[in-house]
């Protein structure tokens, strides 16, 4: 499998598994010591239960109706870009483009995920302080 297959299937198990119920499917996407980052200036999730626990608390449920597509922008040995587009249906459609920062390790497993969303009406610089 290459480098740009390895990502695509981990983006597809992403989301089964936020399409599935409980965080059990976690296990198999993210190693025991994984760090996720939901923001650029987010701070850092770090280890498989925490991460579990941010997931939960995040979406509204496994039957939540969204639509998702991806592409991979770049892969260069274990750390891939994708551009993530969701669209959500209920209660009220909202949609989300981001960047994702994958490292994958040899098992196919995420050791560090940094998520960049971007969403319509987002502030794209910070209000003048002055």
């Amino acid at each position: 499998m290459t480098g740009i297959e390895r990502v695509r299937a981990w983006i597809a198990g992403y989301e089964r598994a936020w399409r599935s119920a409980g965080t059990d499917p976690l296990t198999e996407l993210f190693s025991e010591d994984a760090t996720y980052r939901p923001g650029p200036y987010a701070q850092t999730i770090t280890g498989l239960d925490a991460i579990a626990g941010m997931w939960e608390a995040e979406r509204s449920g496994p039957d939540e109706r969204f639509a998702m597509s991806s592409e991979v922008i770049a892969v260069d040995a274990d750390v891939a870009v994708a551009r993530i587009e969701v669209r959500y249906e209920d209660p009220v459609p909202h949609e989300y483009r981001d960047l994702w920062i994958i490292q994958l390790a040899a098992d196919g497993r995420c050791r560090s995920f940094e998520e960049w969303p971007f969403w319509p009406g987002q502030p794209l610089a910070a209000p003048d302080a002055a």
